[in-house]
């Protein structure tokens, strides 16, 4: 698919983006923002970025470790099995806090606006593992922009501490749709419950499931990739994002 590199001046420093749009014609198209999980920004995601693209939509893909310029790649596959490379990750994922995911999240939708190739003023969003979290954030703490989510075995979504993204519903205006993982400790059956009753309580249209899948199902280059869960996934997003953004 095509792509532009660009970037994006936030209040903490200048995000490196991709851009990927459909190469059948000129646009404009619906904007959807994809984020990565813990791995960050990789040919995985450059793939799914442009795959999501295919469907019809123009897809921004953001380093969003860029508060750490030189962060060097993981291999997914062996990262949390080396103590020194899950320390690495960790460290990088609690970087990223719910105020940084908001404002984040503006800057993103006010380019994502001011770009030709984009059509509209509320756009979607979808995550993996981390950024399936960040998806819930985003739709509560920057709720006038999303217009429908997608989550794919993201964790901590229900927390005990106050900042936990299940809390946010009532101030979500986007539809939700979240998948988790099979026997994931991350996000367990309580969790979806609570989730699923909490959303349901503030009148939020959404779906949460889950998929016979291991945590990591949805990303190509994660160890227990499931490819049918990776195809129904697909399907999800194209179901919701048919409906929400193109109508």
């Amino acid at each position: 698919m095509p792509h532009v590199s660009d970037t994006i001046t936030t209040p903490d420093g200048d995000c490196p983006i991709l851009l990927f749009t459909p190469g059948d014609d000129a646009g404009p198209w619906p904007g959807i923002v994809m984020y990565p999980d813990a791995g960050g920004v990789r040919p995985a995601f450059r793939e799914m970025a442009a795959q999501l693209a295919s469907f019809g939509y123009a897809v921004l893909l953001p380093d969003v470790y860029y508060r750490n310029p030189g962060w060097a790649p993981f291999d997914m596959k062996t990262v949390f099995h080396q103590s020194g490379e899950r320390d690495r990750i960790m460290s990088l994922m609690h970087s990223i806090t719910p105020e940084v995911m908001a404002a984040d999240a503006a800057a993103f939708f006010d380019y994502l606006a001011s770009r030709p190739e984009v059509c509209g003023e509320r756009f979607g969003i979808c995550g993996y593992c981390m950024g399936g979290r960040t998806c819930l954030v985003v739709a509560g703490r920057v709720p006038g922009r999303v217009a429908a989510l997608a989550s794919f075995h993201g964790g901590g979504l229900v927390t005990d501490s106050p900042d936990s993204p299940h809390l946010l519903a009532e101030k979500i205006q986007a539809a939700v749709y979240v998948a988790g993982a099979h026997k994931d400790a991350s996000f367990t059956e309580a969790n979806a419950k609570t989730l699923d009753d909490t959303l349901t309580a503030a009148g939020v249209e959404h779906t949460v499931e889950f998929y016979p899948a291991e945590h990591g199902f949805a990303v190509p280059d994660n160890a227990p990739y499931d490819a049918d869960a990776a195809a129904r996934h697909w399907a999800a997003m194209r179901e919701l994002f048919g409906a929400k953004l193109i109508g």
